[in-house]
């Protein structure tokens, strides 16, 4: 058993992170200041781990936490593009201070490692496809370039302070609690809840760019996959599905009616993952496919329209009771 904590595991991707876990026996804590993550993505494993309500973009107690874990998983940030052409003072904030923080955290209680959720954004317009580690660092948008800056502290606190830390640049993350938002892979939510509505699919420009979509459980599994294997420090890797599919044809899947609306600037045309490095390092590799990852999705919003609906002032009761709160 691993003691684990998981920074931003109330979020789309750390809470289903947390729930792999939890299913090899590990303790697990989590820290979410719930700016972005939710109530709702935890709710079935809140007896099961430790809650923090903190903001590790700013100095408090939270980092009395690290004390004694074996792992951090850090993935709180915050993750839209057009919110972070608006507000860019917020992002340098939640992504590049919250990350110097961590690490000094890590640093400071002798964490025995530390993995990075990073985005494969920092590529900007791959100049090649399927697009490898050493590709040109080209962000588009402050989100970019403040996740990246990210990357940069913790392969540099690698480098320096020798510690034991590893970066995965994530594509196109999707799933079942993925969110609403401006990027390609929370335009599973977008799409979801405009079916549920019964509403057309908006597609942003004509539909015919192409993204690496990346199932959840196959990102969690390459979590764990570079934590268990001690070759993996001070390594970046790529983790997608090394295959990509056009927007036309999520929608084609949905069997939804689309239309379109105008193309965001500084998006590429296609996202393609080279994922050659973490297959041959750690034996990992993507496991479901696009038309499966769709499928669990439909499946999943079935489910939900169906269930009786959460009594949230229930929750909000209950939340002193199983949060802790630090500053």
């Amino acid at each position: 058993m691993k003691r684990i904590l998981i920074t931003g595991g109330a979020g789309f991707i750390g809470s289903h992170l947390a729930e792999h876990l939890l299913k090899k026996n590990n303790k697990i804590t989590i820290i979410d200041n719930f700016s972005t993550g939710s109530l709702s993505n935890i709710l079935e494993i809140k007896n099961k781990v430790e809650i923090i309500r903190a903001d590790v973009s700013k100095i408090g107690t939270w980092g009395r936490s690290f004390k004694n874990k074996d792992i951090i998983f850090h993935l709180a940030a915050l993750s839209d593009i057009v919110p972070s052409v608006e507000n860019p003072n917020d992002y340098f904030n939640s992504n590049v201070i919250g990350t110097f923080n961590v690490l000094e955290m890590t640093r400071k209680y002798k964490i025995k490692k530390i993995i990075y959720a990073a985005s494969s954004s920092c590529y900007g317009i791959p100049r090649k496809y399927p697009t490898n580690e050493q590709a040109e660092i080209s962000p588009q948008y402050p989100y970019a370039l403040t996740k990246n800056l990210g990357e940069q502290l913790v392969i540099h606190w690698n480098r320096i302070y020798k510690i034991p830390a590893i970066s995965l640049r994530l594509f196109n993350v999707y799933g079942p609690r993925v969110k609403n938002s401006n990027n390609y892979g929370a335009m599973f939510g977008i799409f979801m809840a405009q079916k549920l509505a019964n509403k057309p699919l908006t597609v942003v420009g004509d539909g015919t760019q192409t993204r690496d979509f990346t199932y959840v459980t196959d990102v969690c599994k390459a979590f764990e996959a570079v934590a268990q294997n001690k070759n993996c420090i001070g390594q970046i890797y790529n983790v997608g599905s090394g295959k990509t599919t056009s927007i036309n044809k999520i929608v084609s899947f949905l069997d939804g009616k689309k239309i379109f609306i105008p193309k965001r600037p500084g998006e590429p045309k296609s996202t393609f993952a080279d994922i050659s490095k973490i297959k041959k390092e750690t034996n990992w590799s993507p496991k479901i496919n696009i038309k499966q990852g769709v499928g669990l999705m439909l499946k999943n919003i079935f489910i939900w329209k169906n269930a009786p609906i959460w009594n949230f002032r229930s929750i909000k009761k209950e939340t002193k009771s199983w949060f802790k709160f630090l500053k």
